[in-house]
């Protein structure tokens, strides 16, 4: 949503010989999300791959806590959101009989983090829905996966980690440790790692694969002891 943000990724991309577009969106506005299909659309043709990638953390607060304006902006961004990018992409792949959708989940979709209902249950409803429309738009030779990033590092996880140490009254140095002691490989994954997954379920290598969801997490859900 802040155009600057988009503008520097779209240079970057200019940069490197390509073509982007940079085009500010709320997309849990479905007026905003028509145009920027449509404007994607007069631009470049057609669209072969969307990655759904936008997504908001959430607040940090135990249920009885949870406004329901945070709640419902949530799931807005991050599951509603999600569903409309794909439906309004789905209405020109249909037709061309391909397509690629690839959706960003979380490691807060294989289990329940406290102080995280929101986020988690918008993650949830991320990876049903790549389900549901994997086995839908299958017969039109479209593609739909998810990928379920875990701790990954960044500015974005540092921020809710200390938030909730500070809610629970933990130093965040201790809290982070204790989190990154649970990781088989004792560490975060990076966005590059979560990008090249992407690559790969983007790619024609791998054309066999649909309604699976990936996780990229070092060993998260390993429970290490």
């Amino acid at each position: 949503r802040t155009l600057s943000n988009l503008e520097k990724v779209a240079s970057e991309i200019k940069d490197k010989g390509a073509r982007a577009t940079a085009i500010q969106t709320d997309i849990s506005d479905e007026e905003q999300v028509q145009r920027m299909v449509a404007q994607t659309l007069a631009e470049y043709g057609h669209i072969d791959i969307l990655v759904n990638n936008s997504g908001i953390t959430g607040a940090t607060a135990n249920v009885v806590d949870v406004t329901l304006y945070d709640w419902n902006k949530t799931l807005a961004v991050n599951l509603t959101g999600t569903m409309l990018c794909s439906r309004e992409v789905l209405k020109s792949m249909i037709p061309r009989q391909s397509g690629n959708i690839i959706n960003i989940a979380s490691l807060a979709a294989k289990s329940g983090f406290i102080m995280r209902s929101p986020y988690c249950v918008s993650k949830w409803g991320v990876v049903g829905f790549t389900l549901t429309l994997a086995a839908e738009v299958g017969i039109y030779n479209i593609r739909v996966n998810a990928i379920s990033p875990g701790f990954t590092q960044g500015p974005r996880i540092e921020a809710v980690i200390r938030a909730k140490a500070e809610a629970m009254g933990i130093p965040y140095q201790q809290f982070y440790n204790s989190n990154v002691a649970n990781i088989a490989l004792r560490r975060f994954v990076t966005p590059d790692e979560i990008a090249a997954t992407a690559v790969f379920l983007a790619s024609d290598e791998s054309r066999g694969i649909t309604g699976e969801i990936l996780n990229v997490n070092a060993g998260c859900l390993l429970n290490v002891w």
